[in-house]
Order: C-alpha cells, then sequence, then structure tokens
C-alpha cells in the first residue's frame, strides 16, 4: 500500500472510530424505539448507557425523570424500567468511556 493511499484511509479510520464514540446507541429492544427520544429529549444515550442500577433504583430514575417532563406514555413505563434494569443492572461490569484524545507518550 502505497503513502498517499494510507494518507486517503487514515481520516475515515478516525472518522470512523468518533462516530461511533459518539453514539453510544442503546442496546437493541422493541421498547428501545421509545426510550431513545423519551430520554435523549435531555441528555445523550451516554448518561444511561453508563448507569449500572439495580430494578428499584431504575424504577425511582424512571418516576423522576417523568416527574420531571420526560413523555413516557404510562403504559409504558414498566417496559422502560424492564428494559433499562436488565440491560443495566448493578451487577453489570462498569461502563469504560472510549478514548477520544490521543494518549500522551510518558517522555
Amino acid at each position: 500500500m502505497s503513502r498517499l493511499e494510507v494518507l486517503k484511509i487514515v481520516p475515515l479510520v478516525l472518522l470512523a472510530g468518533f462516530v461511533r464514540a459518539q453514539s453510544d446507541e442503546l442496546p437493541a429492544a422493541p421498547i428501545r424505539a421509545k426510550v431513545t427520544p423519551a430520554c435523549a429529549e435531555c441528555h445523550e444515550s451516554r448518561i444511561i448507557v453508563q448507569q449500572r442500577l439495580g430494578k428499584p433504583a431504575w424504577t425511582k430514575e424512571v418516576d423522576k425523570m417523568i416527574r420531571w417532563g420526560a413523555l413516557v406514555d404510562p403504559a409504558d413505563r414498566d417496559a422502560f424500567i424492564d428494559y433499562l434494569s436488565a440491560n443495566f443492572p448493578a451487577d453489570k461490569t462498569a461502563y469504560v468511556a472510549p478514548r477520544t484524545a490521543p494518549q500522551k507518550s510518558g517522555k
């Protein structure tokens, strides 16, 4: 591969990493189509992805967000709680944020 070809590819690879780091999509499930807009109205999905809460804590969190104005159909409340507590439980491995800045060398 020539140097010119490498120079063309590097920006694309860096851009793909940046886009992936910014997306922090929620796990697939039918209710995700409602959870994402209800939550993303006020904050990025990254706020959810990094949480580790038990079902009682997710219940309090969802109820708090509804009080604060999150648009959640009352018929979907339990599905939101089930989805969040199944995907982001207290015993899940801690979230590690992707690095978006180059690491400094230790010279």
